[in-house]
């Protein structure tokens, strides 16, 4: 169990209680204040978090105990409260216990009863405090550094940044073009101890291959006809912080030796320069290609292929996460609505059912693009099917038969293949697995995708 700040406010008009009770409490407690009346109590109440409080029915003026308790409860609902009391009837306790107190004690105290309650109290605060935690992590089970996604495979995906982004372990990000392995590369940036230093992406399948060395390495003044000073590289202004490797299968033959180089020594030379520079940099890299396919025809080294995918993260197509699009396109609208001044933008369900089941070749990038478009250039409150774009409408033959693709027919015959035998195993998962010949991680995979609960 985690441990948290337990501390005790005594409230009793009586100085011997007061003492006695700090002293016999003194181990229970990581501190320990008390006070004499209602007025003092409160005052120390505001400018303190006490998670018990331990008064007494009858103090010498102001408000009573039960009044008082009933008071800091406004304020602090999880506060535990224990009443004592000297004049103990049953019909006070019921009271007590009705208007909010922890426990009821009556006088004259038993030392070792009134600590009894105050562990068990203490554990009642723990309890509180990991309940509070718990639902603070599920409300953003769906969303990590800005990525949003409830499905399994999502999910899976937000599991593994939040267990290797504390570390310092090489992540190569998988997935196809714009399913947002930036986003899912600053998620590990931001979650690690590295966060406070500087993340830095660079497009390398943007960068000429004459260019490449020097915006990786830095270059010296004059080392080449342009180089007008020094310039240091990727790997130097990254420099206790993380360089995001975007498309690093684009590199060439003679870049990806040097960029090894640096991985397994830490050690760089700027390009026309001779001194060795130490580098600390966090290298995460993504591609949307099947890396084992240029390995085999030999465009990709595998030596650096290892070396960059000590931890692999596949990021699902938006295709294969369709129950998050509703989730995604009331994101992006209330974002862009802000951004652009609009009003807020309603979807009609005909155009919702169309974007659930389009096939979305550019992915988030290509839902994300279209709904500012939508934002900005409607002028109506509601978005209809009519609204969106032809590419996203189905497309039908001339004969008005819905043309389907290969896969669109396996995903239909796997779906209900699934659908079957659960029913079948009267949706024990573990029977369903086997009988499927699938693992249990790979069918709660499937089910989330077609939505199977």
């Amino acid at each position: 169990m985690n441990s948290i700040d337990f501390r005790i406010l005594i409230v009793d008009d009586e100085p011997n209680i007061r003492s006695g009770l700090a002293k016999g409490l003194a181990n229970e407690a990581d501190s320990i204040a008390s006070a004499e009346d209602a007025s003092v109590a409160l005052s120390q109440f505001e400018k303190a978090d006490y998670q018990l409080v331990i008064v007494d029915v009858r103090l010498n003026c102001g408000m009573n105990g039960i009044e008082l308790m009933q008071k800091m409860l406004q304020s602090r609902p999880q506060t535990a409260v224990i009443i004592i009391t000297a004049h103990g009837t049953v019909e006070t306790a019921v009271e007590a216990m009705r208007a909010g107190a922890f426990d009821f004690i009556a006088k004259p105290l038993d030392l070792n009863l009134v600590r009894q309650q105050v562990r068990r109290a203490r554990e009642h605060c723990l309890l509180q405090q990991e309940n509070r935690q718990l639902r603070a992590h599920l409300a953003n089970a769906g969303e990590i550094s800005n990525i949003i996604g409830n499905c399994t495979a999502m999910q899976e995906v937000f599991h593994q940044v939040r267990q290797v982004a504390s570390t310092d372990a090489t992540v190569m990000i998988h997935g196809e073009s714009g399913t947002g392995k930036e986003l899912i590369a600053r998620a590990l940036h931001n979650l690690s101890d590295r966060s406070s230093g500087p993340f830095l992406a660079v497009n390398l399948g943007a960068l000429p291959e004459t260019l490449l060395e020097s915006e990786l390495f830095g270059h010296e003044k004059g080392s080449f006809s342009g180089a007008l000073r020094q310039k240091p590289g990727c790997f130097e202004q990254a420099n206790g912080g993380t360089l995001f490797l975007d498309e690093v299968t684009e590199m060439s033959t003679k870049s990806q030796i040097d960029l090894l180089r640096v991985l397994e020594t830490r050690q760089l030379t700027r390009v026309g320069g001779e001194q060795l520079l130490q580098t600390n940099v966090r290298v995460l890299s993504a591609t949307n290609k099947s890396v084992q396919d240029l390995i085999e025809d030999g465009s990709f080294r595998e030596d650096l292929y290892y070396r960059l995918n000590v931890v692999p993260i596949q990021v699902p197509s938006l295709r294969d996460r369709r129950e998050d699009i509703p989730l995604l396109v009331e994101h992006f609208l209330r974002h862009f609505c802000e951004r652009h001044n609009r009003t807020c933008r309603e979807i009609a369900s005909d155009a919702m059912q169309i974007m659930t089941s389009a096939p979305w070749p550019g992915n988030v990038r290509q839902l994300r693009n279209m709904i500012e478009r939508l934002v900005v250039t409607l002028n109506s409150d509601v978005i209809r099917a009519s609204d969106l774009p032809p590419e996203l409408t189905p497309r039908v033959a001339s004969r008005s038969a819905v043309v389907r693709t290969l896969a669109e027919v396996v995903e239909e015959c796997e779906r209900n293949a699934i659908s079957s035998v659960l029913e079948a195993c009267e949706f024990h998962r573990e029977k369903t697995a086997r009988r499927l010949g699938i693992s249990i991680r790979t069918l709660h995979y499937k089910m989330g995708r077609y939505g199977l609960h």
